[in-house]
């Protein structure tokens, strides 16, 4: 046409095009029907997966709220932990050495006063699961106790003099504080909870109702957010039940992209309810995956040289920094853990506590129950108080269900052995190493766990990092007696390290010594390799050979390499697994799993490994 010119690259885009949700179609810009509903069903996908990620805090604060609740109604309950809170108790990361107390505060249209007692940390988190106000020994109070008035949303009437005066943006609230043992009770934090702690409206100050103290110590409750599609049900429930001010507006506006509106009910229909739960799968392996393994490094309490993570990455308790909100770590703390104070990520010498956390050994493997390790904390711990390993389940992110009722050990433990150089070694394994059952903490075969290392009281070492803990070591891995004992691994045991960490060690394939001939005995593991491959048939992987260092680099390079030739050749012609998945690869004595300087570790470190290759 007489104005045409030529359109820059980059401008236009294709009428035809191959995305991720398949082919799509358009008549010069203007999508076909089927089009036009693929890209919605992305679009909704997008928003309920950020509801997900963004949500989860609030989730977690409706799993809060119902728990606490079926102990007595909300305002005129307090649930104690008189013998503290145990692995029966599902709750995200709690410890097992603090005094745990709370309660549901529910606001109406005047203030409450709550009366809080001495000598505890304490703080309020709105219903959104935002900060309020800290009480106790970081909060106005200095420690001495007091009385907070709380003030509701919106509120404009007269605020009298007396009070620590705060103003929550929600109706609801939690209340929390923990109280300290004295030499090992929980009775004077207890006793003095009991006697000084209330809750009541402003109007009731001259005559304060009573309260009821629930002891909730070794029963059964939840806490716990769902993972999975009824997430969006819990969530559903704060919007309702709050003025919408206290949120951000844009995750408001993703909760609304997906039926979530203040006021109106939630009802997806069969085609939403498909892409919920498709984005509620996708947002749980994600939280998942950034809380075991961060990628960003500010995650790293020392980046590229240790495993130990951080939840505030430099100290922000509101996760932003440098004026950029980190909304992936936030999502990770809140699937991970509760309670949003200042006093968890500040620099307080002497006071409060500080917390590094790791899923993996030092090798960057996840910690696995059927595994010995061993940590060693280094003489002067910059602890005042006391410090502590808690172990928690991967799953619930609740305390380890062990035989123990607290999957812990401290340097409160009286039982506790130092060394002679004034550090300690904890061993984490399914069963005490010998000699070691004062310094072992209880795991599960068959179940992966992570770690907390708390400092109570850090003092300037843990800041400056002239202190550091260190990590988590294998010792031994659990295959001799129960591998053995049923005659080599199985396809769920392959599987599911294949899977996890990309590689699995072998002890069921045996060898006569120094030779490649496999012994009688090798085929169940055997044909549980080739069980996988059928299973997984996109799998293809490497067959390494390892020694231990008895006969030098060459002869073992040699000899690991033919024991792997020896392997493939058996998995091709025994057992039909095709040769071009498989590939055979020797190490020598180069990646030892222990110490080759016993029996045990050179048992250890002869093995066939199965590497998952591209």
């Amino acid at each position: 046409m007489k104005m045409t010119t030529e359109i820059p690259d980059g401008v236009t885009t294709p009428d035809n095009i191959q995305t991720r949700v398949g082919e799509l179609n358009f008549f010069d810009g203007v999508p076909d029907v089927e089009s036009a509903q693929k890209v919605y069903n992305l679009l909704d996908f997008t928003h309920a997966y950020q509801a997900f990620l963004d949500g989860t805090k609030i989730a977690s604060m409706d799993a809060i709220r119902k728990g606490i609740l079926k102990f007595g109604p909300a305002n005129t309950t307090a649930v104690l932990f008189e013998g503290l809170m145990d692995s029966k108790s599902l709750f995200l990361t709690a410890n097992t050495t603090s005094v745990y107390m709370f309660s549901w505060l529910e606001m109406g249209d005047e203030p409450m006063v709550i009366e809080t007692p001495p000598n505890v940390l304490g703080f309020i988190n709105d219903h959104w699961f935002r900060y309020v106000t800290d009480f106790g020994n970081l909060g106005p109070d200095e420690g001495k106790g007091g009385k907070f008035l709380v003030l509701p949303p919106g509120y404009e009437g007269d605020v009298p003099e007396g009070y620590h005066v705060t103003r929550t943006t929600t109706y609801g609230n939690w209340v929390i504080w923990r109280g300290y043992q004295k030499d090992g009770s929980t009775a004077d934090a207890i006793n003095n909870t009991k006697e000084l702690f209330r809750i009541y409206p402003l109007s009731q100050a001259e005559t304060p109702p009573e309260m009821t103290f629930v002891d909730a110590s070794g029963k059964l409750f939840n806490t716990i957010h769902r993972m999975d599609i009824n997430i969006y049900d819990e969530i559903n429930n704060v919007v309702q039940a709050e003025p919408l001010m206290g949120e951000n507006p844009e995750l408001l506006g993703h909760l609304a992209a997906i039926g979530i509106v203040k006021g109106q009910p939630f009802e997806p229909d069969e085609r939403m309810q498909a892409i919920l739960k498709a984005a509620a799968s996708a947002g749980s392996v994600t939280v998942k995956t950034i809380i075991s393994k961060p990628r960003d490094e500010r995650f790293y309490w020392y980046p590229g040289e240790s495993n130990w993570l951080t939840a505030f990455p430099g100290r922000a308790y509101t996760w932003e920094l440098d004026g950029v909100s980190l909304p992936d770590i936030r999502a990770a703390f809140h699937f991970y853990a509760t309670g949003i104070t200042p006093a968890m990520a500040l620099k307080k010498i002497g006071k409060g506590s500080q917390y590094a956390f790791t899923y993996l050994d030092s090798n960057g493997n996840p910690l696995d129950g059927a595994k010995t390790y061993k940590v060693n904390v280094p003489k002067d711990v910059p602890a005042k108080d006391f410090w502590s390993f808690t172990l928690y389940d991967n799953q619930t992110r609740s305390m380890l269900q062990t035989d123990a009722q607290f999957p812990a050990i401290g340097s409160n433990d009286t039982g506790v052995v130092q060394n002679e150089d004034g550090s300690y070694d904890i061993y984490f394994a399914p069963e005490a190493p010998e000699g070691r059952e004062s310094n072992w903490v209880q795991t599960v075969p068959g179940k992966g766990w992570n770690t907390i290392f708390r400092l109570y009281g850090p003092l300037e070492s843990w800041f400056d990092q002239t202190w550091r803990p260190g990590e988590i070591e294998l010792v031994t891995y659990a295959h001799s007696e129960d591998t053995q004992a049923s005659g080599g691994e199985t396809v769920e045991d392959i599987t599911l390290r294949i899977t996890v960490d990309g590689r699995v060690s072998l002890y069921g394939v045996q060898f006569d010594t120094a030779s490649t001939a496999i012994l009688p005995g090798s085929e169940r593991t055997l044909e549980a390799i080739a069980e996988t491959m059928a299973e997984i048939p996109d799998l293809k992987i490497a067959v390494v050979g390892h020694t231990d260092h008895v006969g030098g680099y060459e002869a073992n390079l040699d000899l690991s390499k033919r024991r792997a030739d020896a392997v493939v050749a058996e998995l091709v012609g025994t057992y039909g697994v095709e040769s071009s998945r498989l590939f055979a690869a020797g190490a020598s004595f180069l990646a030892p799993l222990a110490s080759n300087d016993t029996d045990e570790g050179r048992a250890i470190n002869r093995r066939v490994e199965l590497v998952r290759a591209p």
